[in-house]
């Protein structure tokens, strides 16, 4: 009558990020984003070391989408040159990605994991009075 309790869990756990993004300020919600690309590709790397490959393409497209859309949220004329390199971040991140995924690479995903790791890293070190400031490393 009520399905599995793995679909109970999908559902709470859906309903939690719906709730989480409603509540969230643009910091919070670029923030939820990189945790969210970067949770993917750990994901692909334990796919990979399982030699699932179907999960594995699937996730890395998923981590991939995400960090496009950070890349084409910047705002490349208030953030100049910050916002350049993180073009650029981006850009070698969906490469290593797609590498990785095509030649089954775990070091181009381990990279790849690495450098969005200390972009998030950073994005969530901005000191709290300056969140609500013009960005340009996000939404």
């Amino acid at each position: 009558m009520y399905g599995s309790s793995r679909n109970h869990a999908e559902q709470y756990r859906k309903v939690g990020i719906s709730t989480r993004v409603v509540d969230a300020d643009p910091h919070k919600l670029v923030a939820m984003l990189f945790e969210g690309a970067n949770e993917r590709m750990r994901r692909a790397e334990a796919f990979l070391a399982q030699g699932n490959q179907a999960m594995k393409g699937k996730v890395i497209g998923e981590a991939c989408a995400i960090i496009g859309h950070l890349n084409g949220s910047l705002d490349h004329e208030a953030g100049g040159e910050i916002a350049s390199n993180l073009s650029a971040l981006y850009d070698f991140v969906i490469q290593r990605l797609t590498e990785a995924n095509l030649n089954n690479d775990a070091e181009a995903l381990r990279e790849s994991l690495v450098v969005m790791s200390e972009i998030e890293s950073a994005w969530n070190a901005i000191p709290g009075e300056q969140r609500h400031m013009p960005v340009a490393a996000g939404a």
